[in-house]
């Protein structure tokens, strides 16, 4: 009997350092559609196991301390509790990115891998750099792989440490308490990596020097799947236009710290980013949004995709029939 309460403890334990979810989603059939997951308009709703965190949810559902507290504004993250209703993100709409090799958004705090055979694409949560270390943007590529790397910190951060009190050695062996974890994933730009952590619950979060922070086995599932030479595309998306289902759906986040826009100039760019894929799609319908969901989204900037043309859209060609 008493070995048998050992087992069960050991599968109770190895199934919390899992992801429960999927991060593994078909991509749409249609090119044209972007929305990858679950239905948007059906909701999943999980509860904590007594003990556990808002975040501990978080990591269980392979999404980020900054997206679970979006989407559950009401809920203590330290303590919320048995019976409340967790909400957990099963839909997303893809960056407007090349749909191949990766994709970081880093508003979204997410990572996309698109399958080499373009059939499915993987999303995991990440943490990016803090306002005075910003993760850089552009085109780069993978350039080295390592297992259980080193970390030799720059003189920057020692001497960021040091004015705290805490001296870092020249090098941090590989191990349990190095800050890059067991994977590391070294980019073309000079100085960032992609990377695991020792630090889980930060995931999500802007709290790096710069460089991409993964949960320890997001990380380990990603790392076999990326090739030297891999090209990654970092790019700066807070809105996401995308069409799904006849309907053209938003999905807002909150902007960068430091380059927020009034409701106004948000509204007007959205508002283009709407437009632009109405035409692209040749529908031959008038383009009717909806109001009220396209205020709430815009205000609410909880990463949510949502609905905001609610009467079906159909296409047609050629483009010159349009209006």
């Amino acid at each position: 009997m008493i070995k048998v309460k050992w087992l069960l403890l050991l599968v109770i334990l190895l199934i919390s350092h899992t992801n429960s979810w999927a991060s593994v989603f078909d991509l749409p059939i249609d090119s044209n559609e972007s929305l990858i997951g679950q239905d948007p308009e059906k909701p999943f709703y999980t509860h904590a196991e007594e003990d556990d965190t808002l975040l501990d949810v978080a990591r269980l559902h392979n999404i980020g301390q900054n997206e679970i507290i979006l989407v559950n504004p009401t809920l203590d993250r330290w303590m919320p509790g048995t019976q409340a209703d967790i909400l957990i993100p099963t839909s997303r709409i893809l960056p407007k990115t090349p749909r191949k090799a990766l994709t970081l958004n880093l508003p979204e705090y997410r990572l996309y891998y698109f399958s080499d055979d373009n059939k499915t694409v993987i999303t995991h949560p990440v943490s990016i750099g803090r306002q005075d270390w910003n993760t850089p943007l552009g085109q780069t590529k993978i350039v080295t792989k390592k297992v259980d790397p080193t970390w030799t910190p720059p003189e920057s951060i020692k001497k960021e440490h040091a004015e705290k009190g805490e001296i870092l050695p020249d090098v941090v062996p590989a191990g349990p308490d190095n800050p890059l974890g067991l994977f590391a994933l070294r980019l073309g730009i000079p100085g960032y990596l992609i990377h695991g952590t020792n630090k889980p619950y930060g995931v999500g979060m802007r709290v790096s020097h710069g460089c991409v922070r993964m949960y320890p086995e997001d990380i380990e599932k990603l790392f076999p799947e990326v090739r030297v030479g891999m090209p990654v595309n970092i790019v700066n998306q807070p809105i996401k236009v995308g069409w799904w289902n006849k309907k053209i759906y938003i999905e807002v986040h909150p902007q960068l710290e430091g380059e927020e826009l009034p409701y106004d100039e948000l509204y007007e760019k959205t508002m283009e980013l709407i437009k632009n894929t109405f035409f692209k799609h040749n529908y031959q319908q008038e383009l009717v949004v909806e109001a009220r969901a396209l205020r709430e989204a815009l205000e609410q900037k909880n990463g949510l995709p949502v609905a905001i043309t609610q009467k079906v859209l159909e296409r047609i060609d050629p483009v010159d029939e349009l209006f």
